[in-house]
């Protein structure tokens, strides 16, 4: 029997509304955002029957990136330095090495899985647990993939686009797709589990379950801060430059989607 908490997990995806995973300041987690989406050949249709609920969650989410995450990312970003959070958040990202490589697998990407191994285990030795991203120094990069990703290459549409409290936008494959990222990444199952599977064991006991979700809770919370305090002029560019917002980012999401399930 599989018991999950992932609910309480998911709630802390405070990304917002722009990116899973963005960078502004100097380093090497590439970013999702607005400002730096490539251009693609045509303009996406923006499937959005659900426009009305979403609007009004979007400006929820809007509201308390202004008036909670913000000033607490600008208090962190005004203690560390930039090349200690740009370290944080490559060390997050190098966390989440196994969905990448399993969802390179999945796609027939083989090059793209063999860069995925080469650069976890560079950048876990040399690179210090992954706090320097030491295999972009020699070039070794390739797309991220995530399941929504696969889910697209094998067919599945994007379904309507969606927007829920305290996450990022996504479409309905995409949601999907990020619930199934949980399950792929290992650290969900033997570390720190939020997934627990009966016979099998984790580095946190099960019945540690406080123990457990105070990790995943405290390095959620940690990533979330770091890549906001990461963006601050950059969203605030956006804020300022877009008269609406809510459209903006919804097209450059499903542009950006599009995109990356192209290449």
């Amino acid at each position: 029997m599989i018991s999950f908490r992932l609910l309480g997990f998911c709630l802390l995806g405070f990304a917002m509304m722009f990116a899973t995973g963005c960078a502004g300041k100097t380093g090497t987690v590439q970013s999702q955002g607005l400002s730096d989406a490539k251009p693609v050949a045509k303009q996406i249709p923006a499937h959005d029957p659900w426009e009305p609920m979403n609007a009004n969650i979007f400006e929820f989410n809007l509201k308390l990136d202004r008036f909670v995450l913000k000033p607490v990312a600008k208090g962190y970003d005004f203690v560390l330095p930039d090349l200690v959070q740009v370290g944080v958040s490559n060390i997050f990202s190098n966390l989440r090495f196994a969905p990448r490589f399993l969802n390179n697998v999945f796609q027939g990407k083989l090059k793209g899985a063999g860069i995925e191994v080469g650069r976890f285990l560079i950048n876990s030795t040399a690179g210090l647990a992954g706090f320097f991203d030491l295999a972009r120094k020699v070039d070794l990069v390739t797309p991220e993939e995530d399941f929504g990703q696969t889910l697209g290459f094998y067919g599945v549409k994007p379904g309507p686009y969606l927007v829920l409290p305290f996450l990022p936008p996504f479409t309905v494959r995409d949601f999907v797709g990020f619930v199934g990222d949980v399950f792929l990444n290992p650290i969900n199952w033997l570390v720190a589990p939020i997934i627990e599977v009966n016979n099998v064991p984790s580095v946190i006991a099960r019945h540690n379950r406080l123990t457990a979700s105070l990790i995943q809770t405290g390095s959620r919370v940690g990533e979330v801060i770091n890549e906001r305090s990461r963006n601050l002029e950059k969203f605030q560019g956006v804020e300022e430059a877009t008269l609406d917002l809510y459209t903006a980012v919804r097209n450059a999401y499903l542009q950006k989607r599009a995109q990356a399930i192209r290449e």
